[in-house]
C-alpha cells in the first residue's frame, strides 16, 4: 500500500507541566496550627511560673525547717507559712488549741496529728525547759507533713472552712 498520506504537522505549543507546589507561603491552615502551639507554649510557661510563685513560700519553709531548733521555732514557720497562703485575718489570730485545729483541718484525716501531740506543742512553745531531741524529731515530721500537704490552699474545703471560722469567731 502506497498510500502513505503524511499528515502536514499541526501547531501545537508543547505541553508545559505544572511547577511542584511550594512550601511557602504557608496556607492559612497552617497558621491556625503555628498559632495554636504559640499559644499552648504561652500558657505552659505562664502556668509553671504561676506554680513556682505559688510553691515559693512551701520551698523556703521546707528549707528553713532544717535549720530550726526548737518547737517554739517550728511552731512560728508553720505560722508563717500558713499566713502565706491562708486569709491573713483567720490565721493571725489564732494561737493555742484553735491554732493546732487549724493545722489539723488542713490535713487529710489520716494525717491529722497536730490536736493529738498539743502537750508536746503547748510544751515547746511556752516553756522555758528545752524540748528532747525526739521531741523535736516529732514536731519537725508533723511540720513537714503538713508543709508538703496543706499548702498551697487550694482546695475549697479549706477556704471555705476558714470562712467558716471566722464567723463564728
Amino acid at each position: 500500500m502506497a498510500n502513505s498520506v503524511s499528515t502536514p504537522a499541526l501547531p501545537l505549543a508543547d505541553i508545559h507541566l505544572q511547577q511542584a507546589p511550594g512550601i511557602w507561603p504557608l496556607a492559612w491552615g497552617w497558621w491556625l496550627v503555628i498559632a495554636a502551639v504559640f499559644i499552648a507554649l504561652l500558657l505552659v510557661v505562664y502556668w509553671l511560673r504561676m506554680r513556682n510563685y505559688r510553691l515559693a513560700a512551701r520551698k523556703e519553709a521546707l528549707a528553713a525547717l532544717n535549720e530550726v531548733r526548737s518547737v517554739s521555732d517550728i511552731n512560728a514557720l508553720l505560722k508563717r507559712a500558713a499566713l502565706s497562703y491562708y486569709p491573713r485575718e483567720q490565721v493571725a489570730g489564732l494561737t493555742g488549741e484553735r491554732w493546732l485545729v487549724f493545722l489539723d483541718n488542713q490535713l487529710p484525716l489520716p494525717e491529722q496529728g497536730f490536736v493529738a501531740e498539743s502537750e508536746l506543742w503547748q510544751k515547746g512553745t511556752f516553756s522555758n525547759v528545752p524540748c528532747g531531741e525526739s521531741d523535736l524529731v516529732r514536731a519537725k515530721s508533723l511540720a513537714t507533713r503538713w508543709l508538703k500537704t496543706a499548702i498551697p490552699a487550694n482546695t475549697p474545703s479549706a477556704l471555705s472552712l476558714l470562712k467558716k471560722e471566722g464567723h463564728h469567731v
